[in-house]
């Protein structure tokens, strides 16, 4: 029986949709064996708290902590308390390292393998900061602390040190005394000022060729503490030579949302692991297209991948560090929680066509795991806004 819905379009006269895509098959839920999967997963407010969404975050630990456990039931790893969680945009260091605490304190040993934790500085007001050991000093409290929890960490780009750091030996200078703390191997984290005006220069340096060496340096300088880099310039060219360039044995994790099933599929010198935000909405198809690497189905991969693509574009257009709200509204439509409401009202910073035409992708790319509900939440939601569905 097919379903039909009224959609507005950009002028708010309704078009019918009739949804034609069908929800994807269960996945197994081992862990893949041939890529690293880390999904950046979001956090779920407290829509009754009292809390003005100005002030620190209310944080629904309920729903945060089972939609993690839906990730490790499919398999995949979690990077926590990441931007996806509204890190720096919202989430404030305490209440971050309530939830990865949280998160760590609910998995087995097991899946705690498969946590790895940000850590980073934003404890700081970039704007006060003095020095670089002020960073360093940020740096070091919340990879202690993380450690303390058995946690791995994912060493984070921080907004501070691209405010107050003079040049590339600044950077290497803070990285090389914090990672000689770490007590195993980090991810480090290169996030695009797509995703961050705040980290524009980062590396020292605003044009990426100079900054990738930079960053290449401080890796093979400090290799034996490095598990891998996490790369996030939407960009598929520079992962790749820079993939190439790596030390052996440290991992690229891709962050490239617009590209991912190529470069987490590789080529004949190589492949890209993952850490995606865009993982989070789409963990089942991710799941299900890592089980097909994992039998040598390449094919198969991109089939299952490829349609998610155009869904995972639309969620980090421009203004691409809004698109923890397109996240979220996949998780509501998906039941995942009960409603679309987000730390710092988040929710608001898109437009209605931004999420009727996400409903379209997901349905196309089989995302939307029980059509009726997420018909029954899309008219809810159109309702709000003064369509009539």
């Amino acid at each position: 029986m097919t379903t039909t819905i009224a959609l507005p379009d950009t002028s708010g006269r309704a078009q019918p949709y009739t949804l034609i895509g069908t929800p994807l098959a269960a996945p197994s839920g081992r862990p893949a064996t041939s890529r690293v999967a880390l999904a950046a997963a979001h956090v779920v407010a407290d829509p009754f708290s009292p809390r003005e969404p100005s002030e620190a975050p209310a944080i629904d630990w309920r729903a945060t902590l089972a939609f993690r456990r839906h990730l490790l039931d499919l398999g995949l790893g979690i990077a926590e308390a990441m931007d996806t969680a509204q890190r720096g945009m919202g989430l404030d260091w305490p209440s971050a390292f309530e939830l990865i605490r949280r998160s760590l304190e609910a998995a087995t040993p097991e899946e705690r393998a498969r946590i790895a934790s940000g850590v980073g500085t934003d404890q700081l007001d970039p704007n006060e900061v003095q020095s670089l050991d002020d960073v360093v000093g940020a740096y070091l409290d919340q990879l202690d602390a993380v450690q303390g929890l058995g946690g791995r960490a994912i060493l984070m780009a921080s907004r501070a040190l691209a405010r107050i750091a003079r040049g590339s030996e600044d950077y290497a200078l803070v990285y090389e005394r914090v990672l000689a703390s770490a007590d195993q191997p980090v991810i480090l984290h290169w996030l695009g000022d797509m995703f961050d005006p705040a980290l524009k220069g980062y590396w020292g340096s605003e044009a990426l060729g100079p900054a990738m060496e930079t960053a290449l340096q401080i890796i093979a300088a400090n290799a034996a503490k490095i598990d891998g880099i996490k790369l996030s310039l939407l960009d598929e060219a520079w992962e790749i030579e820079m993939r190439r360039r790596l030390p052996v044995g440290v991992k690229m994790y891709t962050g490239d949302d617009f590209n991912y099933p190529r470069l987490i599929r590789g080529d004949d010198q190589g492949f890209s692991h993952a850490l995606l935000g865009i993982f989070d909405p789409i963990a089942a198809a991710a799941a299900l297209a890592l089980e097909a690497l994992d039998r040598g189905d390449g094919e198969r991969f991109e089939a299952l991948l490829t349609p998610t693509v155009p869904l995972s574009r639309h969620v980090f257009s421009t203004p691409t560090r809004h698109y923890k709200t397109g996240v979220v509204f996949l998780a509501w439509l998906n039941g995942h929680q009960d409603h679309f409401v987000m730390v710092g009202g988040a929710q608001a910073m898109r437009p209605l066509p931004y999420f009727t035409e996400l409903f379209r992708l997901a349905d196309q790319a089989g995302l939307l795991r029980d059509p009726d509900l997420a018909v029954q939440r899309m008219r809810r939601l159109l309702a709000l806004y003064g369509a009539d569905a």
